[in-house]
């Protein structure tokens, strides 16, 4: 089944139900999929055939998700922008997914128009969704109003292995690779999600989680959709307009980061929220502290884990019956799907004994956008190489140790050092430059850059993180800066990034 059929399917079966609430105004299954259909008119008028790209630089908002549903109708393929990057950074993913559409809204318009003239697109191909919006874009909202509401006839026919989305994630080497997510993926991943979840028609769940990550579209809002049941859509998080829209629409699952659920702690008093339709509360995504759990155990809470990454999609849950019992777990493997811990040689490791997390299934993405390289790095005979490290414990319970590659999560975000060393190292006074993830209590970890300079040069900690600034997404920029004599490195002349870490360690008070 195409993915753009769930919608035609509902809309037989349950025209009048709510498939979508935004901002206070529900959309009916049937009304959202005629919005998709007018949507797939427009776009196949203008040229867009199965395969090709179109990329989306949205906040959440009903019409994400519009046009999630439309490229699987018509076989094209979805890329999801990171709105937090900056121009350079997102001139890079449209140039090399070959985008050749580009929806975006108007807080957007002034990244959009300094990439513009570097992009090879027509006027036509720009799509603005809301007001005030440029002359060189599309209105989405009066064009597709002009469209017909029946199912196209000319889809795309995707399916299985043809490509869905294009999701961007970057790596050690500071260059995004785009992650080919194939309609295979995306179904068996809501195969996944809906065991997890246990979902019915009749769950109704808050997507707030950014849909330009797996975790907003992929393992929340499509599970949801797939049966039938209603999404409220939330633009960003803000801990008490999470609460009052749980408690005003009868939320059945919620599902957060952790940074998230700190901050309601921090700002809010639960006893005055009415949160008893909720049968069950996720979370995933980054290190989650025990103490948080606690925390919410202390009120009657359990907050279930979620495991996963983007080029799996979930690895492993933790259920709200053991999260108690396993504390600090995040659970046991997906049921579509194998999971291992195997040492350097491959070999499974014992329990209690740390390894690589490994998968294969039918959950794995196809490869990476252009790069063989990188995939047959990735994926060796059938299983993803995860880069993350765990242990098992006796019965099968599995628990994150620690991140193999460098990459950190700040307020649910990856960062990669390797992308901010990169820009750092074109400043005309850094020699050298080592950056890390350290613990902080806001944001679960930020950034800290070991800089080395060139001799008889100085710079201030905050010139040096200024320079960051328009170059990365604001929330790379490292909120510390360290300046040292050399960095310790193998023979090799990699830096030993623990070495770094036992620095922090020692300097802090």
């Amino acid at each position: 089944m195409n993915i753009g059929d769930w919608l035609r399917k509902w809309s037989q079966l349950q025209p009048q139900k709510h498939a979508l609430i935004f901002e206070g105004r529900p959309f009916t299954y049937r009304e959202f999929n005629q919005r998709t259909n007018q949507l797939s008119h427009l776009l196949l008028g203008n040229g867009v055939r199965k395969g090709d790209r179109v990329a989306v630089l949205l906040h959440n908002c009903h019409q994400y998700l519009e046009i999630f549903f439309t490229l699987s109708k018509i076989g094209a393929i979805l890329v999801p922008l990171n709105w937090r990057l900056a121009g350079p950074e997102l001139e890079f993913i449209l140039k090399d997914s070959g985008s050749g559409v580009l929806i975006f809204e108007p807080e957007f318009e002034e990244v959009v128009a300094t990439i513009r003239p570097n992009l090879n697109l027509s006027n036509g191909n720009y799509m603005a969704i809301g007001e005030p919006h440029p002359i060189w874009a599309v209105d989405y909202e009066k064009a597709i109003s002009k469209q017909p509401v029946h199912e196209p006839l000319n889809q795309g026919s995707a399916g299985g292995e043809d490509p869905h989305i294009i999701m961007y994630t970057s790596g050690t080497t500071g260059i995004p690779k785009g992650a080919v997510l194939s309609h295979r993926k995306t179904f068996f991943n809501v195969l996944n999600a809906d065991i997890v979840y246990n979902l019915t028609s009749n769950d109704i769940v808050i997507i707030s989680r950014p849909m330009f990550h797996s975790g907003g579209l992929l393992v929340e809002a499509s599970p949801v959709l797939y049966k039938g049941g209603t999404i409220i859509i939330r633009k960003r998080f803000r801990p008490r307009e999470i609460l009052e829209t749980a408690q005003r629409y009868r939320v059945t699952i919620l599902e957060l980061p952790a940074v998230v659920y700190q901050f309601i702690l921090q700002e809010c008093d639960l006893s005055r929220y009415d949160l008893r339709s909720i049968r069950c509360y996720f979370t995933g995504g980054e290190r989650i502290p025990v103490s948080l759990l606690k925390e919410y155990l202390n009120r009657g809470i359990t907050l279930s884990q979620i495991f996963g990454q983007t080029e799996a999609s979930t690895i492993a849950f933790l259920s709200a019956e053991m999260a108690g019992k396993k504390l600090g777990s995040v659970g046991l493997p997906v049921f579509h799907g194998e999971v291992r811990i195997v040492d350097k040689s491959g070999t499974d490791v014992n329990p209690g004994e740390v390894g690589e997390i490994i998968i294969r299934g039918p959950t794995l993405m196809s490869g990476y956008w252009n790069r063989p390289d990188l995939t047959s790095e990735a994926i060796r005979e059938g299983w993803l190489y995860t880069g993350d490290l765990a242990r098992v414990d006796e019965e099968g319970y599995f628990y994150i140790v620690d991140r193999e590659r460098d990459m950190y999560i700040s307020g649910g975000e990856n960062v990669y050092p390797a992308e901010i060393e990169k820009v750092l190292f074109t400043h005309p006074k850094v020699f050298d430059v080592g950056v890390i993830g350290v613990p902080d209590e806001k944001w679960g970890e930020v950034g800290k850059a070991f800089i080395v300079l060139k001799p008889g040069e100085i710079m201030t900690e905050e010139e040096a993180l200024r320079f960051l600034r328009g170059k990365v997404g604001k929330y790379k920029i490292p909120k510390y800066g360290a300046f040292v004599g050399e960095l310790p490195k193998t023979a090799s002349g990699k830096i030993q990034k623990f070495i770094l870490k036992e620095w922090h360690n020692k300097a802090k008070p």
